[in-house]
C-alpha cells in the first residue's frame, strides 16, 4: 500500500485495531493534532513509546502502530480536553520528523487489513476464553454477534486488548500480519 503522512501520538500503551482508547489532551502539539484532525476528518497514529516520556521531548517510539480515529470529545473536570479514540488500521513507520512545536510527523506503509478467516480447531480454546472473560467484564463487547467469535482476526485482537499482557507483548501482536500466527501466539502466551 502507498506511503502517507501522519502525525503520531506516542503513548506508554498500545492501541490495537478494534480497541477503544480514552486520552487527556493538553501540550499545544497534540492539541493542534486534534484541530488538523477534525479539519481535515483523518485519524492519527498511536506507538508505544520505547524510551521517552509522553510529555515534554519527543519520545522515541516503536516502527508500528495503529490509527486512531476520534469517536468523541469532551472536557474533564480539570478542565483538560478528553478524547474518546479507536483504533483502526495497522502501520509501519517509514520515516520521521519532528516539527518545530515537537509533533511528530511519520511517512507510513499502511498494513494489509486482516483476512477474515474462521478460527482454526487448534485455537478453538481461544474463542471459549473470550467469551468468558466478556461475560465476567461485560462491556462494548457484551453484545457482540457470535459470528465474530469464529473470526480469527476478531478473536485475535479482542483477546490481546482483554487478556492481562505486557506492552512489549501487545506490541509484538500488533507486528503480526497473519491472524492465525497471533492466535498461535495467545494460545502460547495463555498456557
Amino acid at each position: 500500500m502507498a506511503n502517507e503522512s501522519l502525525s503520531l501520538f506516542p503513548l506508554h500503551t498500545v492501541l490495537l485495531p478494534g480497541a477503544s482508547l480514552g486520552l487527556r489532551v493538553f501540550e499545544a502539539r497534540y492539541l493542534d493534532l486534534v484541530r488538523d484532525c477534525g479539519r481535515n476528518g483523518r485519524g492519527f497514529g498511536v506507538c508505544l513509546i520505547l524510551k521517552g516520556e509522553e510529555v515534554g521531548a519527543p519520545a522515541a517510539a516503536a516502527a508500528y502502530g495503529t490509527e486512531a480515529r476520534i469517536e468523541d470529545f469532551g472536557q474533564g473536570d480539570d478542565g483538560l480536553l478528553t478524547l474518546r479514540v479507536r483504533g483502526t488500521r495497522r502501520f509501519h513507520v517509514e520515516r520521521a520528523r519532528v516539527r518545530d512545536n515537537g509533533l511528530q510527523v511519520a511517512d507510513v506503509r499502511w498494513c494489509e487489513p486482516d483476512a477474515s478467516t474462521p478460527v482454526r480447531p487448534e485455537h478453538g480454546l481461544l474463542p471459549v476464553l473470550l467469551d468468558s472473560i466478556i461475560e465476567k467484564v461485560g462491556g462494548e463487547y457484551a453484545k457482540a454477534e457470535r459470528m465474530l467469535f469464529d473470526d480469527a482476526a476478531w478473536v485475535g485482537w479482542r483477546l490481546a486488548e482483554l487478556l492481562p499482557l505486557h506492552d512489549a507483548q501487545r506490541q509484538e501482536l500488533l507486528q503480526m500480519d497473519d491472524p492465525n500466527a497471533r492466535l498461535d501466539r495467545l494460545l502460547a502466551l495463555v498456557s
